[in-house]
């Protein structure tokens, strides 16, 4: 009897160590890694402050739609008004259900793809751009290796599964950081809401942004989300603070709000953004002639670079210049380079130019001809 009852005592501890451990497998299971891949960039500098398999080529869905805004926004007149080809209405996934044959406005067409995601926006902004949808693929694909993105193939405007439309996170970031640079793109990436009517009718179109990191990350400005089946939840961001803006990408990342404002929050902690290099407080003085004359000269641009705790100390500057400059001097005359350096890598390299204007006299001749005659 005693033995049945320990018998039955083990049984009931076996199933009980078996349910536990069923329980633990889903758990594991549901550990998914933070991203596929991920980058966040300096977008001042192009310097990345972090990144993990930032290399793997992955599908990026509707994040695509930043390289197709800014081509839209280089190349075409955003006053213009567009008609919707029968092509792009009832084009699958996300939409502002524009209809065949409507008459929309480009701008208007832009805050459609970057706040509502539309996939109709993107296709009837592809065929107004390019005719044909492969055309406009083949412009993508052009200017985004411009943008220095190396390791991407775009098919379409809109980032719907085709095989082969893949990215990286550290081509998306150049993409984007490229991107931040037109005024009009940053303004429409950061709108929370667009507002505007149909054409020919009374009909409001109410666009609301569906970035939410817009709305809940300190010093956050755009830019887009994304998702499919195939590619996950992606998750463009771009934040400043302390005059830094950072741009953070997230492939195929469960919990891409999170990760990015985690990535994000560690970047704006561990570097500061610092001068090392001031225009208007530099100036080289450079032999011009023969006579003891000196010509004042700088560099055009200040030079401003993200740096980690105890970097600053590897810092160095180089200056070389020329020996002298002929006579007469023309304001921006080059006389020389700027190298800055961080340990042996050269961060920046501009030229010393002439900021002053120097005639050349009779006796500037006159002396220049002896001295010739000497050598």
């Amino acid at each position: 009897m005693r033995r049945n009852k320990f018998l039955c005592a083990a049984a009931f501890f076996c199933l009980l160590m078996l349910f536990a451990a069923f329980l633990s497998v889903p758990l594991a299971v549901a550990a998914e890694p933070v991203s596929a891949g991920e980058t966040v960039l300096d977008c001042e500098s192009g310097r990345i402050l972090h990144e993990r398999n930032a290399d793997a080529r992955l599908p990026m869905a509707s994040t695509t739609k930043i390289l197709t805004a800014v081509i839209i926004l280089e190349d075409c007149d955003l006053s213009a008004v567009v008609t919707v080809p029968a092509e792009a209405a009832g084009t699958e996934g996300s939409s502002i259900y524009l209809q065949a044959g409507e008459k929309i406005c480009v701008l208007d067409l832009l805050y459609g793809l970057m706040l509502r995601s539309g996939n109709d926006c993107a296709v009837t902004l592809a065929l107004h751009h390019s005719g044909t949808l492969d055309a406009f693929a083949a412009c993508m694909n052009e200017r985004a290796q411009g943008m220095g993105a190396e390791n991407s193939c775009f098919k379409n405007p809109h980032g719907l599964p085709a095989e082969g439309h893949c990215t990286t996170a550290r081509d998306l970031a150049r993409i984007t950081a490229y991107a931040l640079r037109n005024s009009t793109f940053r303004e429409i990436v950061s709108a929370r809401e667009w507002r505007t009517e149909c054409e020919g009718t009374e009909t409001l179109r109410v666009f609301h942004n569906k970035n939410k990191m817009l709305y809940s990350y300190e010093g956050a400005d755009g830019v887009k989300t994304g998702f499919t089946k195939e590619a996950g939840r992606c998750l463009v961001s771009a934040a400043e603070r302390e005059g830094m803006q950072l741009v953070c990408v997230v492939l195929n990342s469960p919990a891409m709000y999170e990760r990015s404002a985690e990535l994000l929050d560690g970047c704006f902690a561990g570097y500061t953004r610092t001068c090392l290099f001031d225009a208007e407080t530099y100036t080289a003085r450079v032999a011009a002639g023969h006579r003891g004359k000196v010509c004042s000269c700088s560099c055009r641009e200040s030079f401003y670079y993200p740096l980690a705790e105890g970097e600053a100390a590897h810092i160095r500057t180089e200056e070389s210049l020329v020996p002298r400059l002929s006579l007469p001097v023309q304001k921006g005359e080059e006389a020389g380079e700027l190298r800055i350096y961080l340990e042996n890598q050269l961060l920046f390299s501009q030229k010393i130019v002439s900021i002053e204007e120097i005639k050349k006299s009779f006796s500037d001749s006159l002396q220049e001809i002896a001295k010739n005659g000497r050598g």
